[in-house]
């Protein structure tokens, strides 16, 4: 015979709704960050979506269903003014960052590649979670965002790898600074966004080609995939400190990038 007053003390099994819950994505009007808006607003969210782009919603309707904020993630006034109007949320997910090959490589003549990497990714993570932390309402949650190389350097990313370490680590030492605030990173593998239209058609389609045939997932990564894991490091209340990888299984393989 069951016990009603130890079932009453047990804890609720976790649930992915975030009916009530306000989201902030840096970065999440297009690509893997439209991906993580998408998902939480399927599971009730209130969203915001900031970047750099003044995006209109009457040519984008994906964007339709969220508040948009202008932010440059670059510009540390600019992020504590944005966090100031936000107010209260519940959750921050960062997944801005530069554009592929902005980094320049590791002989060019001078450093100013890495240094706008740095500052574009790492430090603009650092800065929105500096200046969102007051405003997270308990319970609340940072989510960042960081891929493969971060673990298993590639030639030619010699300022990828040691950012995207940055990033893991920094979510980790969060995690313990702003407890019981949780902080995870999610670790994309390939993810096939219009992040890669800079690279000609067919390098991508090559791409497409070999990440089928060698991950052992065996397809393509989607926005989609991401967003669901995001989902999942808001609404879990025990996770935090630890990289996600959602990758199909990329670092398990040897393949050209």
């Amino acid at each position: 015979m069951s016990n009603p007053a130890s079932e009453q003390t047990r804890p609720l099994a976790p649930s992915f709704d975030l009916t009530g819950k306000r989201v902030v994505v840096v970065g999440g009007k297009k690509g893997i960050g439209l991906g993580v808006a998408q998902a939480a607003h399927a599971m009730g969210a209130a969203v915001s979506v900031a970047s750099r782009r003044n995006v209109l919603a009457e040519e984008h309707p994906e964007l339709a269903a969220f508040d948009q904020i202008l932010l440059d993630v670059r510009d540390e006034t600019a992020v504590h003014e944005a966090f100031e109007a936000i107010g209260s949320f519940d959750h921050l997910v960062v997944t801005a960052g530069p554009e592929l090959g902005s980094w320049g490589s590791f002989m060019d003549p001078d450093m100013s590649g890495v240094r706008s990497y740095l500052d574009g990714k790492f430090l603009g993570t650092w800065a929105c979670a500096r200046h969102a932390a007051p405003h997270l309402m308990a319970g609340g949650s940072m989510t960042f965002l960081t891929g493969g190389t971060g673990a298993r350097a590639k030639l030619g990313l010699a300022a990828v790898t040691p950012t995207f370490a940055a990033v893991d680590s920094l979510s980790q030492s969060l995690a313990l600074e702003l407890a019981p605030i949780r902080v995870n990173t999610i670790r994309p593998g390939f993810i096939d966004t219009e992040f890669w239209n800079v690279l000609p058609a067919a390098t991508v389609e090559e791409i497409r080609t070999k990440v089928r045939a060698n991950f052992p997932a065996r397809r393509l990564g989607t926005a989609a995939d991401v967003g669901h894991a995001a989902v999942f490091l808001m609404t879990n209340p025990y996770v935090t400190g630890t990289v996600l990888e959602v990758s199909g299984g990329e670092l398990l393989v040897d393949w050209i990038f």
